[in-house]
């Protein structure tokens, strides 16, 4: 019998390539820069396969590493049958409003219950969920994941959301601070630059995290964004490598007391930041706690390799707050218990009825977002 290894959390989150850990992808767990694990659709086959891998992944170490995954519904849900309800897309939730602010409310407090509820039935700690981002109708990256072109329906929406993922014993991670709606281009694949000025984004893009909600969140995930106007730094970064943007404004005007995940360090938008150890530099030195390195897994040996940074008591301290606390209850002990509990049930009813969004999207071309590597190791043998 083996017993988990006594380490505390890193500030690095990585991925593992396949449905079960091999022994290489052990090793690089206990790296003591490691502190999670982001899952995607590649790792999931069914519901037993996935508690199983999350198990493996738990029992390493102690504290166990936190794992997450992108799970918003609509197109950028990774786990969709066997045990999980097709989630709607969060527009669909805004369409609602329109017709009848009550009934979006509950709508959305029911699909953050089931989000986080078969989440946590499977052993997955945290989704990057809600986007809070504003629907301009122009960012190809963004689309129907907004729930709405008003801040204040977002406000609304998205605190409804995160009070169903509370009621599972789930946090809530907004994303991608202060907005990533407005700039048309994909972060994905390229640099995205937002030309507006602080004022506009402080009353629009960032209304959101000034609305009660930004005090529940447990994490927050910046965009990788330029503002050139807004952010008066003599060279502006984008957001997740802003001090500007993440110690003054996030933590100090707005007073944000958890976690802040970066974005993909692997994605084209944080290449402006140099080679990967700059980058994880970077965004950590402007105050990131979590730095994600996705589908690259080169990118992240070369990081555990060469990247040294100091422990920091603060970080390890909001780390530890973002996973649930409590033994979970019965209830979310396994998905049958799951499946009986009355408020599962109901809910899950109220996700199912939801009508999706069926308006045109803005082409995304990550078909995408987090499934980029498969076809690199297929090239790479």
């Amino acid at each position: 019998m083996t017993f988990p290894v006594s380490l505390p959390r890193g500030p690095v989150m990585i991925d593992v390539a396949g449905t079960a850990l091999t022994d290489e992808e052990r090793e690089c767990l206990l790296d003591p820069l490691v502190g999670g694990v982001i899952l995607f659709a590649r790792n999931y086959t069914g519901s037993e396969q996935l508690r199983a891998l999350t198990a493996d992944i738990r029992a390493l170490r102690d504290p166990a590493l936190i794992i997450a995954v992108d799970h918003e519904g609509g197109r950028v849900q990774r786990f969709r049958s066997d045990g999980f309800t097709r989630l709607p897309s969060m527009r669909s939730l805004g369409v609602l409003w329109e017709q009848d602010h009550f009934a979006a409310l509950d709508a959305a407090r029911a699909a953050g219950f089931v989000l986080a509820a078969e989440l946590r039935v499977h052993g997955v700690d945290l989704s990057f969920a809600p986007v809070l981002d504003l629907d301009y109708g122009t960012c190809r990256a963004i689309g129907n994941r907004a729930f709405h072109r008003d801040p204040q329906a977002v406000a609304a929406l998205a605190q409804a959301v995160v009070a169903g993922m509370a009621q599972a014993g789930m946090g809530a991670v907004g994303k991608h601070f202060p907005g990533h709606g407005f700039a048309e281009a994909d972060s994905h694949h390229e640099v995205p630059v937002d030309t507006r000025d602080f004022d506009t984004l402080w009353n629009e893009d960032i209304a959101p995290y000034r609305h009660r909600l930004g005090r529940q969140l447990a994490g927050v995930m910046p965009a990788h964004v330029i503002y050139p106007r807004a952010d008066p730094s003599p060279a502006p970064q984008p957001a997740g490598f802003s001090p500007f943007w993440l110690k003054e404004v996030l933590r100090t005007r707005l007073g944000f007391q958890g976690v802040i995940f970066s974005d993909d360090l692997n994605m084209e938008g944080a290449r402006v930041a140099g080679d990967i150890v700059g980058r994880a530099r970077t965004a950590h030195e402007a105050g990131c706690d979590m730095l994600l390195v996705c589908n690259r897994p080169d990118l992240a040996a070369e990081l555990l390799d060469r990247w040294a940074p100091v422990p920091d008591a603060e970080n390890l301290a909001r780390l530890a707050a973002i996973v649930p606390a409590a033994e979970s209850p019965a209830w979310l002990a396994d998905p049958f218990g799951l499946e009986l509990h009355p408020a599962y049930v109901q809910a899950r009813q109220v996700v199912i009825a939801i009508a999706d969004d069926a308006g045109t999207a803005p082409a995304m071309t990550a078909a995408s977002i987090g499934e980029q590597r498969t076809e690199m190791l297929r090239k790479d043998g």
